[in-house]
């Protein structure tokens, strides 16, 4: 690989490597990752197990206070049901006020 210019390094005791998106992130674990490097430009590959967490929905305190009044309840406790429905103002009401 020398000879074609390509350099490859590998990356040692990497604990964890988190990719973030406006959708949640890819966390790699324990992951191997190597460097290349060729023509003065660095491409990283990674390697291992690989979790999706789901990023929290922004809400609106419009909606937080909206299921709140209408709930009858704190606004604690409405931007927690209204995060848990992913932003669900009529779902949101509906669990807060089930018997």
């Amino acid at each position: 690989m020398k000879k074609l210019g390509m350099q490859v390094e590998q990356i040692e005791d990497v604990e964890s490597i988190v990719i973030k998106t406006p959708y949640g992130n890819y966390i790699f674990g324990n992951a191997d990752v190597q460097a290349m490097t060729m023509q003065g430009v660095t491409t990283y590959q990674i390697n291992g197990q690989c979790r999706f967490e789901e990023a929290a929905p922004k809400i609106p305190e419009e909606d937080v206070t909206l299921v709140a009044s209408q709930a009858n309840v704190p606004l604690d406790k409405a931007k927690e049901v209204l995060i848990a429905c992913k932003g669900d103002i009529a779902e949101a009401i509906m669990k807060l006020t089930a018997p």
